[in-house]
């Protein structure tokens, strides 16, 4: 009988609570108000960047980093007001930080959260190829790809009668929260994103990176670097939940043109 009021309870949850991805058109079920993943955010990146195994880097790498994240963050903000999604970021306070780690990753937390991995730049060889990952996990957070996937674990767990409440107090929330992301006290199990996640992650963040000013084209660049890293080994951190094959760069091939729209070289 519980889980049966808890199937009620996250199917009530999918029929009110459901957004729309910018760009794309994609409906989508969210079940956790943004607010609240934007606090459980914070509190998860704060915790991220005060743990004594988390190296803050500060030099000329990582004024690049907040460079390219500002124009990304602009982009974003004008794509979203001319479109009328400017609501959806209006709790937004953006950080760009570059961690030390030999981690070829880099990912973006709700609200704005970024951090990227020393170990990631050697394959972005470039201002450009920063752009297209800071883009691209950009896109995660404004596509809400991690309100989507947290909902569904919530329920997976049977946890859906929190679901609509204060998740931010509850313990079993932030649990799931850290297990999207697996980060927090550098623990957890990151959850993958779907292929249709990563594809609309990919589409909307060739138009962020166009909108900044920088050349869609060198998206295919970067994968095709990161295609060539993996070489048969176990791929890196980066592509263990972000797939990259012939597919996937035919599909960015074909998102170009539209991105290309926004592009002014600067």
């Amino acid at each position: 009988m519980k889980f049966k009021w808890l199937g009620v309870l996250a199917l009530s949850g999918l029929m009110v609570a459901c957004s729309t991805v910018p760009l794309t058109g994609r409906r989508q079920a969210n079940l956790v108000s943004d607010s609240e993943m934007q606090q459980m955010a914070a509190s998860s990146y704060r915790e991220f960047l005060s743990d004594p195994k988390t190296k803050v880097v500060n030099n000329a790498q990582s004024r690049m980093v907040k460079s390219v994240g500002a124009k990304i963050e602009n982009a974003v903000t004008r794509f979203m007001t001319q479109n009328g999604y400017a609501d959806q970021i209006a709790g937004f306070k953006w950080e760009f930080n570059l961690v030390e780690s030999p981690e070829v990753n880099a990912w973006c937390m709700p609200g704005g959260k970024v951090a990227v991995y020393t170990g990631i730049l050697p394959v972005t060889q470039n201002e450009a190829g920063l752009a297209t990952v800071m883009g691209h996990e950009i896109a995660h957070a404004i596509a809400k790809h991690s309100n989507e996937r947290y909902s569904q674990e919530m329920i997976a767990q049977g946890l859906g009668a929190i679901l609509g409440a204060a998740v931010t107090k509850s313990e079993a929330g932030m649990n799931v929260f850290n297990q999207v992301y697996g980060i927090g006290a550098q623990a957890g199990v990151l959850l993958p994103n779907s292929r249709r996640q990563e594809s609309e992650a990919d589409r909307l963040g060739l138009t962020f990176m166009a909108m900044a000013g920088y050349n869609p084209q060198e998206a295919v660049y970067f994968w095709q670097r990161m295609a060539a890293k993996s070489n048969g080994q176990a791929p890196p951190e980066f592509l263990s939940t972000h797939p990259s094959d012939a597919t996937r760069i035919a599909d960015i091939k074909k998102y170009i043109p539209e991105a290309s729209k926004y592009y002014t070289a600067k």
